[in-house]
């Protein structure tokens, strides 16, 4: 029975962090005709060996060869840096509904033609843009502690939150998102934080995901 090889995990990842990475090539290729265009192992950053990534972005750019060498390239654009999507042959068919503007989440794998980074798509899916933001907020949270502000602030931008939410019952409700384009005057990562804790304490509760209601 054949060998069952295990899937490398898609980092959810800013593109301007994956540029900044370092691409790490086959050395063994050295002084063949493949040194040309050497094959990419993994894009190295910290600790981390990078082969397949979940990008969300929109479209910025999107081209389609006509020539005898079927492919297509989509530039992809998440507000932090470019990095091109590329599909060869039958796959093209992958980009057939799509189209500039479009909001994606792409999982695919890392690739490299003469040193410039691109993505092997495997899954696309069209995605509302306000992922965007939902995406920055989620790798944010991750990769940067949160410093805390004194206990005093907290309480104010707690009770801002709270406001807020109350008013909305109207609507049913307000997206997280929502929440903080209105409370610009507060970090987003606070306001995450503190939503959260409003969720547990059970003032508030998620209707839908991303959108939450008042209990009191």
């Amino acid at each position: 029975m054949p060998e069952l090889r295990k899937r490398e995990t898609a980092y959810k990842i800013r593109i301007g962090e994956l540029l900044r990475g370092s691409q790490i090539f086959d050395q063994s290729q050295s002084g063949t005709l493949d040194n040309i265009n050497p094959r990419l192992l993994h894009v190295e950053l910290g600790d981390k060996k990078i082969i397949r990534v979940n990008v969300i972005a929109n479209i910025v750019d999107k081209f389609e060869s006509q020539g005898e060498t079927r492919f297509a390239s989509i530039t992809l654009d998440d507000g932090s840096g470019q990095v091109k999507a590329r599909v060869f042959g039958e796959e093209i068919n992958k980009f057939q509904d799509i189209i500039q503007g479009d909001t994606l989440l792409v999982i695919g794998l890392l690739r490299s033609f003469k040193q410039e980074l691109y993505i092997l798509p495997e899954i696309i899916r069209k995605q509302d843009s306000k992922y965007l933001l939902i995406r920055k907020l989620e790798i944010d949270k991750k990769n940067r502690p949160l410093i805390p502000a004194d206990k005093q602030k907290i309480r104010a931008f707690r009770d801002q939150i709270i406001e807020l939410i109350k008013i909305s019952e109207v609507y049913q409700g307000i997206d997280k998102d929502e929440i903080i384009m209105k409370l610009n005057n507060i970090k987003p990562e606070i306001i995450s934080q503190e939503v959260q804790r409003l969720i547990e304490d059970g003032l508030i509760y998620e209707s839908k995901p991303g959108r939450v209601r008042y209990l009191g």
